[in-house]
């Protein structure tokens, strides 16, 4: 096996195992809230996990100039809005496998976004996969009786902001090496929801042993772990073949949140959450396909 081949393998690899720490986080998280306000649980984790990559992204950042690195903190703070709406919406869920397909929908709209702000004119695939998805979010919308839930809406937003925070990331801070931006942003978002959290939150804390421990999971593995693997394995392939597989994260949250919290779905939460993700491969079909071929050697033939 040539080298360039093993080493898109050991990218796959890693993209599936990020895909599996990303789903999880979604459990960590929920567990955690049980006992610590959203904004502060997400503030500080963030903020710790940060500190946690900090001694890895040193050596760069100190080769960083000034301007790079204001750009980095600026950028930090749309994240720290998308990140917010997320923990909100999230806190607000009663149903994780839902909101991660909801949330999945920033993927779609990344090239909507760069469209409508920067110009760029997104593929044919786009506008085909543009109507699945939002007759797949009227469907869930439906099954709670022709309204739009607090948490769904909440994650709309969210979904909003990481297809912002995406095209922002691509154009003003192309420059910045991975794991240097990720621990910038991710100290960036940290203190600024944990300085948020403690003006307007004034739910008490109640840090049982496992709340902590659910805690620590998420900064340990859903943030630190899961960022430190997902910069590894993007430096080995495309972005857009990495988004390929990332995509899995909603379809492996679903899965676990049947497991371990007991959800189901209705029929119309299925057909929902099966559009929207009929669509993602819609837009992406060119590196699905792919994908596909290089998993499958023998679809070649």
């Amino acid at each position: 096996m040539s080298a360039l081949k093993q080493a898109s393998w050991q990218a796959d690899a890693l993209l599936l195992l990020v895909t599996v720490v990303a789903a999880s986080g979604w459990i960590f998280s929920k567990e955690a809230l049980a006992g610590m306000p959203p904004l502060l649980f997400i503030g500080t984790r963030f903020l710790l996990a940060g500190l946690l990559l900090l001694p890895f992204a040193w050596p760069a950042l100190q080769r960083l100039p000034p301007r790079r690195v204001r750009r980095g903190v600026l950028v930090g703070f749309l994240f720290s809005a998308a990140i917010a709406f997320w923990i909100l919406g999230l806190s607000y869920s009663d149903h994780l496998g839902e909101s991660a397909f909801i949330n999945s929908l920033g993927i779609l709209l990344v090239p909507v976004v760069a469209r409508l702000l920067f110009g760029d004119r997104p593929p044919r695939s786009t506008w085909v996969a543009l109507p699945v998805a939002l007759f797949g979010f009227a469907l869930l919308s439906l099954n709670a009786g022709f309204r739009i839930e607090a948490s769904q809406l909440l994650m709309v937003c969210a979904a909003l902001c990481f297809a912002l925070l995406i095209n922002v990331n691509t154009r003003v801070v192309r420059n910045v090496p991975a794991l240097p931006l990720t621990t910038l942003q991710l100290i960036s978002v940290g203190s600024i929801l944990t300085c948020l959290s403690l003006v307007v939150e004034h739910q008490p804390l109640a840090l049982s042993p496992s709340i902590v421990g659910w805690f620590m999971a998420s900064v340990l593995l859903a943030s630190s772990l899961r960022f430190f693997l997902q910069i590894k394995a993007q430096g080995m392939t495309t972005p857009s073949h990495a988004a390929v597989i990332l995509m899995l994260e909603a379809v492996w949250t679903a899965l676990f949140a049947a497991w371990w919290f007991g959800e189901t779905m209705t029929l119309l939460q299925l057909l929902g959450c099966s559009l929207i993700f009929t669509a993602l491969l819609i837009n992406r079909w060119y590196w699905v396909r792919k994908v596909m071929l290089r998993w499958l050697p023998s679809a070649q033939r």
